[in-house]
């Protein structure tokens, strides 16, 4: 495929064409290891009156976590597609979604992040050893040597207590707005019987 054919591919293509494969080829288990379009904050609660609803175009979720082991994520992967930015005027680079996955990362709490485009990766470990670089490009090809360092045992179980205790937060969450769309029929059913009969 040549650039203009990339350039007209969409975030999902070139999840489904490119990123993927390459995490795939450079070991990752697709079924235990990478999760896709993981929420991470279900957006804000807009309140109006005794209204209330969820704005779920502002919610935050990832690409891509990617997990030591089940319940333990050690990166994010932030994906972009290929194409012309028309409010900025210029093509998504590789590192074009550093900072999201930067932000996606604190949430997480996990040490690395990446970015692309289909084109390369740009990693961004924020926990360097001595004499490492803090940021890189990686090809597609070579993401297998992807440095990704890993927390002390304690902080690994920490993070896995954070994320399941952010994963618990939004089932309540759901719950919630199930219960209150419940009473909200409910009240609205007896305030028209009430006046009907």
């Amino acid at each position: 495929m040549d650039s203009s054919e990339k350039k007209e591919l969409s975030e999902i293509d070139i999840c489904d064409l490119f990123i993927t494969p390459a995490i795939k080829d450079s070991g990752w288990d697709q079924l235990t290891q990478i999760r896709r379009e993981v929420t991470l904050t279900p957006g804000p609660v807009i309140v109006r009156g005794n209204i209330s609803s969820r704005n779920k175009k502002k919610k935050k979720f990832a690409d891509y976590v990617l997990l030591k082991e089940s319940g333990v994520p050690i990166a994010v992967v932030e994906a972009k597609d290929n194409n012309h930015n028309h409010n900025h005027n210029h093509n998504h680079t590789v590192s074009h979604g550093t900072q999201q996955a930067l932000g996606y990362a604190d949430i997480l709490n996990v040490p690395s992040t990446s970015s692309s485009n289909g084109d390369a990766f740009a990693s961004h470990n924020q926990l360097p050893q001595p004499g490492e670089d803090a940021e890189c490009e990686l090809g597609l090809d070579a993401i297998s040597n992807w440095v990704i360092p890993l927390p002390p045992l304690n902080e690994q179980h920490g993070i896995v207590a954070k994320f399941n205790g952010l994963m618990a937060r939004c089932e309540s969450m759901k719950q919630q707005i199930r219960t209150a769309k419940s009473t909200q029929l409910k009240l609205a059913d007896a305030v028209a019987e009430k006046a009907v009969g």
